[in-house]
Order: structure tokens, then C-alpha cells, then sequence
């Protein structure tokens, strides 16, 4: 049911300059009384092209304004670091590229809306999909005051072919076509793909599916290292070189894209109950993910190790879940902080065939002492000291067995 006309006087619409959203302009003022709509678009690293011409095709589909904000450092220093310092990966293999942008963009949305008086937020998501959820909980806990529409909810289009019909009748121009093969998302951590032959698990991806990375098994025969420097759990420094976070990571995409890192192929479970296929290609975050586990291994001992991946295990379902701005974010960013502090060092990253292989790292606060470990002699270990411990920690056993007898 559509929300009382005479409540909305002014939207702010997450606004791309795609089919849905060209046809979500015209809707709003047609179903909420000649309402001013107000486009908002943030550059999460989407790449120019998705953002060239932007701001007239707004206006000409019949916004007042269009806001385009560029949010690219913040969304990897402040969302994806630490988020990947917790180790989050949704069903062990996801690095929720879309999931951790949705919070960052809700709450600029939020931002515009405020700043041009706005009362009512639009979204053009899907009924079916997690970013309903994602956008609605953000709102929700930032600005609960003001109106949600979310038009796949309400109006009767139901394909292509009808926003199409409907953006002609109304002689707005799009370059959009009634086949669109998949359905893609993508900013400066990765992109996914969906629709098409992906919804038929038994088919494999086709060549025409990653836009991203090289194909594996086209990537050159000759391995490339690349160096990574880690400073709290970020990264700092890529072969040597200081960088900001973003333009590390945007390094780093097109080193290892061109050796056909990153890609997965994964059938998940989405929040609303389905599940759904999705490729997904995440080149650079991989390198990163690699160099961070690799140094974790050095430094954290058995129970901070085990404490940070049930931290990451909780952590991945709320990134996907749409719940970054609760307590709950807030209280598992807090406990991987100090774990996180640990995280420093060098790591040298192998990338060959689609592999991201971590070959060589040390850190000023390894717990790894080649004495301790060898094999040969030594006079910091007495394995007899083992007979004792075995006993104790295996004590609740022995009794067991033994009340059995």
C-alpha cells in the first residue's frame, strides 16, 4: 500500500541512472502528488563510467537536483579495513563487497536528505533481495523520522519491457534495453554478477560472465610477487610504496586481476529466506585478506586466534544481515581492535594462476621463535615437561573412564 500522498513533499532517491531508477523518478511525482525529487548517487568506486553524464540524465527523467558525493576513502578506510580486520567472510567465501557498501550509502543518503529538507527516502531494491533490508535498517537507525518508499513494493511493473513502455509513454530517453543478460554491482572491492545462466546452478560461468579479473588459466605463466605492508591490521605500504587505503586497494585490484585472483562462485543464503547464486570478483581485497591471515599466524596465540574468528563469524552475518549501525557493530569492531593492534608486519603475497598465496612474513611481534620449534636441541623446551601436561589436560577423560568401569 502507498504511503498517504499529502505526507511526501520532498524525496531523496539512491539514484544510478539505470532502467529501475530512470522510472522510479517519473513514478514518484505521478504517485506522490507532483513531489520534488531530489537524485543522490555516491561514488563508492564504481568507476567513471557508471558516473558520466549522471547528473543530466537526472535531471532530464525530472529531479530537481542530483548529488553525486564521492565516499571512495572513507568506504575502504572507514567500512572495508575494519571489516577485514575482524576477518569477515559470509559462508567462508563471500567478502561481502556489496553488503559493506550499503551502510556507507544510506548514510550519505540520509546526510543529502537533511541537508535539502527532504522528508521521504527511496530506494529502487527489489522485494526478493537482502538490500531492501540493508537500506531500511540503515534508515531505521539514522533517521527514523523520515518516510520510506520503496517502489518494487508498490507500483505494477513487473519486467523490463513494462519500466521500458512506461519511460516511452512519458518520452524519457534511456539507453537501457529489454535484455539485460546479468545483474551486476560493483564499487571499489568488487563486483558481482547474477541473472542470466547463473540462476541454473549446473552451469558453469561463461568467459562473458567476469569483467574484472583475467581468466585463470589465460593469466601468464610467470608467478608475481607483490609486497604488502600491515600496520594494525591495514594495509600501508604495496611493494614498498605509502599509500592511502583506497589507492592500496585499487593497487592491488589491478595486480592481481591480471593473474585471475578473486573469483568465486557461490550458491548463498540470502536474509529474506531464498537462496541465490552469485559470482563475485574481488581481486585486490584477496591480496589483502591473504597478507592479514598470513600475519595473524604469527602473532595471535591459540585462544585470540579462536576469539577473532568467532568475532569474524559474528561479524559476517551482521555486515550481510544490514546492521552496522547497532550496538552490536559497534561492540565487535571494539573486541577485534586489540587483536587487531598485533597485526604488524610484511608479507609477501605469491599470485599465480588465481591464487593469492602468502610465501614469506615476518612482524615485529611474532610469537613464532625457531628455537622453540626446532626439532633439534635445544634448552628452552624439556620434552618431559610434556608427560605432566598431558596428564592434567587430559584428566577429565581418564576419570570418565575410569568411573565406568
Amino acid at each position: 500500500m502507498a504511503i498517504e500522498k499529502k505526507s511526501v513533499k520532498k524525496v531523496v532517491l539512491a539514484y544510478s541512472g539505470g532502467l529501475d531508477t530512470s522510472a522510479i523518478i517519473p513514478w514518484l511525482k505521478e504517485t506522490y502528488n507532483d513531489c520534488e525529487i531530489v537524485a543522490f548517487c555516491a561514488d563508492v568506486g564504481q568507476g567513471e563510467a557508471e558516473l558520466e553524464g549522471l547528473h543530466e540524465k537526472a535531471l532530464a527523467s525530472g529531479a530537481s537536483e542530483c548529488h553525486i558525493v564521492d565516499l571512495k576513502e572513507e568506504f575502504v578506510a572507514d567500512y572495508i579495513y575494519p571489516t577485514i580486520a575482524t576477518g569477515a567472510i559470509y559462508e567462508g567465501t563471500y567478502l561481502l563487497g556489496t553488503s559493506m557498501a550499503r551502510p556507507i550509502i544510506a548514510k550519505a543518503q540520509v546526510e543529502v536528505a537533511r541537508k535539502v529538507g527532504a522528508d521521504a527516502l527511496c530506494h529502487g531494491c527489489t522485494g526478493k533481495g537482502n538490500d531492501q533490508v540493508r537500506f531500511e535498517g540503515c534508515f531505521a537507525a539514522l533517521a527514523p523520522e523520515l518516510t520510506v518508499i520503496a517502489p518494487w513494493r508498490e507500483w505494477d511493473m513487473v519486467s523490463r519491457e513494462d519500466l521500458l513502455e512506461y519511460l516511452a509513454e512519458r518520452n524519457i530517453k534511456t539507453t537501457a534495453s529489454a535484455t539485460k543478460i546479468y545483474s551486476r554491482d560493483a564499487n571499489a572491492w568488487h563486483i558481482s554478477h547474477e541473472g542470466g545462466e547463473l540462476e541454473d546452478p549446473w552451469n558453469e560461468p561463461s568467459k562473458g560472465v567476469w569483467t574484472m579479473t583475467v581468466a585463470p588459466e589465460d593469466a601468464p605463466d610467470q608467478a608475481e610477487y607483490v609486497s604488502l605492508e600491515v600496520e594494525a591490521g591495514r594495509i600501508t605500504k604495496v611493494n614498498g610504496e605509502a599509500l592511502t587505503p583506497y589507492a592500496a586497494l585499487m593497487k592491488l585490484n589491478q595486480i592481481a586481476a591480471a593473474h585471475g585472483v578473486g573469483r568465486i562462485d557461490i550458491t548463498e543464503n540470502r536474509l529474506v529466506g531464498m537462496k541465490s547464486r552469485g559470482c563475485y570478483e574481488t581481486p585486490g581485497g584477496t591480496v589483502m585478506f591473504a597478507a592479514l591471515r598470513a600475519i595473524e599466524e604469527l602473532v595471535l596465540d591459540k585462544t585470540s586466534r579462536e576469539w577473532r574468528e568467532d568475532i569474524a563469524a559474528k561479524m559476517a552475518h551482521l555486515v550481510y544481515d544490514g546492521r552496522w549501525f547497532t550496538p552490536l557493530c559497534e561492540s565487535l569492531l571494539g573486541a577485534s581492535e586489540p587483536l587487531a593492534k598485533l597485526v604488524n608486519g610484511e608479507v609477501v603475497v605469491k599470485l599465480y594462476k588465481g591464487q593469492a598465496q602468502a610465501v614469506k612474513k615476518r612482524s615485529p611481534n611474532s610469537l613464532y621463535s625457531e628455537a622453540f620449534a626446532t626439532f633439534g636441541e635445544d634448552d628452552v623446551y624439556n620434552q618431559k615437561d610434556a608427560e605432566g601436561f598431558i596428564r592434567l589436560y587430559s584428566l577429565a577423560s581418564r576419570i570418565r573412564a575410569l568411573n565406568t568401569k
